[in-house]
């Protein structure tokens, strides 16, 4: 998907420059319809290739509009997931902490390995 909107990045570059050669070369009046046959607008080359180029650029960066929305949505997707996942984490933990009694809470008593002292031992 990116390199189809590079190729057209560039597509558009280089139609600027070829519209900017033209301009140059040629400095006259272009007549361009209006829509539903209204009439013309008259304007200098150089002024309709900003157009159209402006009209492009904003081409180019909707272009990029729909994979930001889907890494948008993504990120937010993940974060619901992860809190969701964060709480049936801690209701586990609750719930096994609940079901622990004072019994199994209690430290063990020590061994008879643990009561000899260190400095005993071969």
């Amino acid at each position: 998907m990116r390199l189809v909107s590079f190729l057209q990045v560039l597509l558009l570059l280089a139609l600027a420059a070829y519209l900017l050669l033209v301009a140059l070369e040629n400095p006259q009046v272009v007549r361009l319809p209006l829509p539903f046959g209204r009439g013309e607008l008259s304007l200098p080359v150089g002024a309709a290739v900003a157009l159209f180029l402006v009209t492009g650029a904003v081409y180019a960066t909707l272009l990029f509009v729909p994979p930001l929305w889907n890494v948008r949505a993504k990120r937010r997707r993940d974060v619901r997931e992860r809190s969701a996942l964060e709480q049936r984490l801690a209701a586990t933990l609750q719930a096994r902490l609940g079901a622990m009694t004072p019994a199994n809470l209690a430290p063990a008593a020590p061994t008879e390995s643990e009561q000899t002292p260190q400095g005993t031992q071969p």
